[in-house]
């Protein structure tokens, strides 16, 4: 079997969830270790502990794939007077890498909020907080022959994808005018010789992430020595990327059965709730940790109930009697998350060794 690196693993999981995605508080990616090295083994889990590092040691396994951080904040000393230190200083000595993959995650329409959607069965997917300034306009101008050619190279690279939607351009034939100096090598024309010629506008619109494989592929398949072109960034909605989702039951509720069914579906031992408004549940919110952020969205987008975690006494009330909120825990919000990466990373290294931590990181109890 081919030697698998960590930096092979990480930029799977980058196309997943591109870094550029995480909120600007995190710390995403790789925390510990060097992406040459060879990997042993994969462990998956939420949190980064001492105990998982452990796990890690006796399984083989120098890689562990962690939803959260274990470092968040700069430290300038490293002589294990808490957990975070004693856990890096643990997976350093030890030679285990630590990568996480958090508000990235949390922020793609992949992710942990339509993981939360699936489990419970919400369908008509849409992201409850799209991002803005995540999409590009890519402009260039290619002799009629070639565009095909060209535009399959930019779909290639990851442009023109639009919602279900894939090969999305828009062409227009036109003139394009030019003059070779003594040092040019025209595809077409003669030096020194004003040229004019047909062109096709092709436009194209890609994810942000994407920009430098796009612009590689349009100079390699295009027949111009130089090539022209330019890149806007759009204010456009990308409901590919942002915080929350949103969905609907395929079959209404009412608040007690939803909370129950919750409470069943999410594996949570407590549901903190609001009242119930006293009208069937349809349309559901959702958001894997902390979501309080997002409450005036889900009502200013008719949700009927909000599940999410983290929210504190007072913010019940900004419930104001227009949502049910249903807070199931920080932890058991996000649990299945493990579940989402060991597929994608199953799918992507078939034949490697991953397996999940059997330490359960959640801090909080209840009695």
């Amino acid at each position: 079997m081919a030697t698998v690196t960590i930096k092979d693993i990480t930029h799977k999981l980058e196309q997943l969830a591109p870094l550029a995605y995480q909120e600007d508080y995190d710390n995403c990616g790789l925390i510990t270790g060097s992406p040459q090295t060879a990997v042993t083994g994969i462990l998956v889990t939420l949190d980064c502990t001492e105990a998982v590092i452990e796990e890690a040691i006796q399984q083989n396994c120098n890689l562990v794939v962690a939803h959260h951080p274990i470092l968040f904040k700069g430290i300038k000393k490293l002589t294990g007077q808490n957990y975070v230190e004693r856990t890096l200083l643990k997976a350093i000595q030890n030679n285990v890498a630590i990568y996480a993959i958090h508000t990235n995650l949390d922020n793609v329409h992949t992710g942990v909020n339509k993981k939360i959607a699936e489990r419970l069965g919400l369908t008509n997917l849409q992201t409850l907080a799209p991002r803005t300034n995540t999409l590009l306009k890519l402009v260039t101008f290619v002799p009629p022959d070639h565009s095909e050619n060209v535009a399959n190279h930019l779909y290639a690279a990851g442009a023109g994808h639009i919602g279900n939607y894939k090969n999305c351009s828009f062409r227009v034939l036109g003139e394009g005018t030019f003059l070779p100096n003594e040092n040019a090598n025209p595809f077409q024309g003669t030096q020194g010789k004003p040229e004019r010629t047909q062109e096709v506008r092709l436009e194209v619109i890609l994810p942000e992430p994407a920009r430098n494989r796009v612009i590689q592929a349009l100079k390699t398949s295009h027949p111009y020595e130089e090539v022209a072109y330019y890149i806007s960034v759009l204010e456009n909605d990308n409901q590919e990327v942002g915080a929350g989702m949103m969905g609907e039951l395929t079959t209404p509720m009412d608040a007690r059965k939803f909370l129950e069914f919750v409470k069943a579906k999410m594996e949570t031992g407590c549901v903190r709730h609001t009242a119930p408004l006293g009208r069937p549940i349809k349309k559901v919110a959702v958001c894997g940790g902390s979501g309080s952020f997002l409450l005036s969205k889900a009502i200013a987008k008719g949700a009927d109930a909000f599940v999410s975690a983290d929210f504190k006494y007072h913010e019940f009330f900004d419930a104001d009697g227009k949502i049910l909120i249903a807070d199931i825990g920080h932890y058991e919000s996000e649990q299945f998350t493990k579940d989402l990466l060991m597929a994608f990373l199953q799918e992507n290294f078939p034949t490697f060794a991953i397996a999940f931590s059997k330490v359960v990181t959640n801090p909080i109890s209840y009695l």
